[in-house]
């Protein structure tokens, strides 16, 4: 019954032609020029950045194909500066003896250092190769600059829902490729669960309903059902790379969510963050920054939540710890804001870095020995306990010479309304201290 060809069915089911390419229609509808350039054979070098599963290989393919050129694939994670020049005198020897072009084809090029990306660059220079490297990170960290200048970056993007159903589709119907003649039955609650598990990977999408069309030969069944289907698709976890750029994607919608006020979607990115398989310390540590960098002293007891929080997922593990993050991030979220403390710090410690090892002036210095004591550490020092309200209107406590800096400035939100009116008073005070 069922097809067991070794060719595994994504790969039999690669688009041969441009017409066959299923998603990434911001780069590939008539009138974009990627589109256009495929098309007409025009040639350049070009990085293809995106997701695993959203047909950069095969577009490095038909990009060769349509232009009449050789395609000479290299693998990052196989092959080193031995195996680009080997590539580049076969695309010598073409070039030559046949009058071919050649597009080089680097997989996971970002896992090339810098020294083997720097070998591609006389090459691509003179016309000897068009470079085409496919990343799943992102090019501006990855790549080095002489080799991104060289090469226009395109972006994938995941597959969406309706294209992960067209390749479904696709695989269920094609006779000659993939699982036609086999008269497979899947109902659309089911393709919908398939599509929703591969999550924007259509290679991940063909190889479960490999292994499921596998599954049901095995039962002697003609169809997929629900049972089948679960059996396939439990376990299946979403698109997350702690190393990769939808790490940091997700990390920083939750805290422009939390910074921007708005608790439910700050708990959908934290949802999305634990689904995926996020590090719960991580995410802890995060929180435990939003507190203070966005809320500060407009609410003092948000870091404190945050810290608890922690120490609470800690304790309890997994899953019960999850939800002290969860009450966290919406505590925050629904916080009052305020960066000044953030501000604050960033300036003084540009000041702090500018200004160098300036002395600690003398009347701020302790003075345990009879030696300090002689050279005047601490003299003219004010306590401010001993002083009305408990301040030294009009002292000083920078660096001598240095101005008096304002770097903290409370914002009219929640308990800072109250620490800027305190700051306010005390500014008088010393208003009149220097008038006398």
């Amino acid at each position: 019954m069922f097809d067991q060809s070794l060719q595994p069915l994504a790969d039999r089911m690669r688009p041969r032609v441009l017409s066959e390419y299923i998603g990434q229609a911001h780069l590939l509808k008539p009138g974009k020029p990627l589109y256009e350039a495929i098309l007409s054979g025009r040639l350049h070098s070009m990085i293809f950045w995106g997701p695993p599963g959203t047909g950069k290989t095969t577009l490095a393919r038909l990009i060769a194909q349509h232009s009449d050129a050789v395609l000479l694939p290299l693998s990052a994670v196989l092959s080193g500066v031995k195996e680009i020049r080997a590539a580049v005198e076969e695309a010598k020897k073409l070039q030559q003896s046949q009058n071919k072009r050649t597009v080089l084809f680097v997989d996971e090029v970002h896992r090339f250092n810098k020294a083997q990306q720097d070998a591609f660059l006389p090459h691509v220079e003179d016309g000897t190769v068009y470079f085409v490297g496919a990343t799943t990170e992102n090019p501006s960290f990855a790549l080095n600059n002489a080799l991104l200048s060289r090469a226009h970056v395109y972006v994938l993007n995941a597959l969406t829902t309706d294209d992960l159903l067209q390749v479904l589709e696709q695989a269920l119907t094609d006779t000659e490729r993939g699982l036609g003649k086999l008269a497979i039955a899947m109902d659309d609650t089911i393709k919908q669960q398939f599509a929703r598990v591969a999550d924007g990977d259509a290679r991940r999408l063909l190889n479960l309903l490999e292994i499921a069309v596998e599954l049901a030969a095995a039962q002697q069944r003609q169809d997929i059902d629900e049972s089948i289907a679960q059996e396939v698709l439990s376990g299946g976890v979403r698109r997350f790379d702690k190393q990769g750029d939808d790490f940091y994607d997700q990390i920083s919608a939750l805290h422009k969510s939390v910074r921007g006020s708005s608790p439910d979607a700050s708990l959908y990115w934290l949802c999305r963050m634990i689904d995926g398989g996020c590090d719960l310390n991580y995410l802890a540590r995060r929180i435990v920054r939003m507190a203070s960098e966005d809320i500060g002293n407009a609410d003092p007891r948000a870091l404190q939540i945050a810290i608890n929080a922690w120490e609470a997922q800690e304790r309890l593990g997994s899953p019960e710890g999850e939800l002290t993050l969860a009450q966290a991030v919406v505590y925050l979220a629904c916080a009052p804001k305020s960066n000044a403390v953030y501000k604050a710090y960033k300036a003084a410690m540009h000041d702090a870095a500018q200004h160098g090892s300036l002395p600690v002036p003398l009347h701020l210095r302790n003075a345990p020995t009879k030696l300090m004591k002689s050279l005047d550490y601490g003299k003219a020092y004010r306590y401010a306990h001993n002083e009305p309200e408990a301040y030294a209107a009009g002292e000083t406590y920078f660096p001598d010479g240095f101005p008096e800096t304002r770097y903290y400035e409370p914002v009219t939100r929640g308990l800072e309304i109250k620490i800027s009116e305190k700051l306010k008073h005390l500014r008088e005070l010393d208003k009149g201290w220097e008038r006398k």
